[in-house]
């Protein structure tokens, strides 16, 4: 099993770029950053997490400047979006801002996606909370076109373009690893759908192991491999017996959180998870 590291990148927290130093330095094979262009100050959604929400929610970088710098300092670590807001972005540049990490970090670009929680963040991208999944279906199938082909079109209920030429493309083909974040039957379904992989938040699920089983189902049932759909599980939990149980069950990759926090502090956390996953 694979090891990484997720952070929130922020601005009062060790920068993104040196954090990336740091965990390609100590053996990690993955970093990953969040992302939230903003927070409404209306503050009407409530947080999956708790009753508060954390100040680095409304206080992190461009999720695509953020895995530049990392990628522009660093040589074999792979880089990723956990998540990016599909439902937020316009699909053209999207689709350009992920295959230029791609290209320029020759490959290392991982694509975490997710439909998002807070209602009137949406809303100010003018996306409606109850059809964001059909949208984050056609955005990614457009991405999809402007990835594979030199000219390509797209027409749907949501995206539609005719032909366009849009360089550069991906330096990993057929284009990054598209990862499904979420922990919901029908989040399972969509990875098989149109997804490489899945990612379920570890620190709030209790079912990862029960959801590879369905997730393995729904893919024999779409005339797929269980193997083509590997577990990345984010925001692991730094336990040996959880992991091992992870292990065991065919997870691909653990991804341990660290807090936005000062460059000693994250340091000693870095190290803390490198003696877990050399012991």
């Amino acid at each position: 099993m694979k090891f990484g590291v997720l952070m929130f990148a922020t601005d009062y927290a060790l920068r993104p770029d040196e954090l990336a130093v740091a965990a390609e330095e100590r053996g990690f094979e993955s970093l990953f950053f969040p992302e939230h262009t903003h927070i409404p100050a209306s503050r009407r959604s409530p947080w999956p997490g708790g009753a508060d929400l954390p100040k680095e929610y409304w206080h992190t970088h461009d999720l695509f400047v953020a895995l530049a710098a990392a990628a522009a300092v660093t040589k074999t670590i792979k880089i990723g979006s956990g998540i990016c807001l599909v439902v937020e972005r316009d699909p053209i540049v999207m689709a350009k801002e992920v295959a230029t990490v791609d290209f320029l970090s020759n490959g290392r670009m991982i694509f975490g996606i997710g439909g998002g929680w807070n209602v009137e963040e949406m809303e100010n991208h003018g996306t409606a909370f109850k059809t964001r999944w059909k949208l984050l279906r056609e955005r990614v199938l457009a991405m999809k076109e402007i990835w594979t082909k030199d000219e390509a079109e797209f027409h749907g209920e949501f995206v539609d373009f005719d032909p366009i030429w849009s360089f550069p493309k991906p330096a990993r083909k057929p284009h990054p690893p598209i990862l499904m974040g979420g922990d919901t039957p029908r989040a399972r379904q969509r990875v098989v759908d149109f997804c490489d992989g899945w990612m379920p938040i570890g620190m709030r699920s209790a079912g990862i192991i029960a959801g590879m089983k369905d997730l393995a189902e729904r893919a024999r049932a779409a005339g797929k491999q269980p193997s083509d759909f590997p577990v990345t599980v984010f925001g692991a939990p730094g336990d040996p017996d959880t992991l091992k149980q992870y292990a065991e069950a065919g997870v691909e990759r653990a991804i341990f959180w660290v807090p936005p926090e000062p460059r000693d502090k994250v340091l000693g956390i870095l190290d803390k998870y490198t003696r877990l996953t050399n012991s």
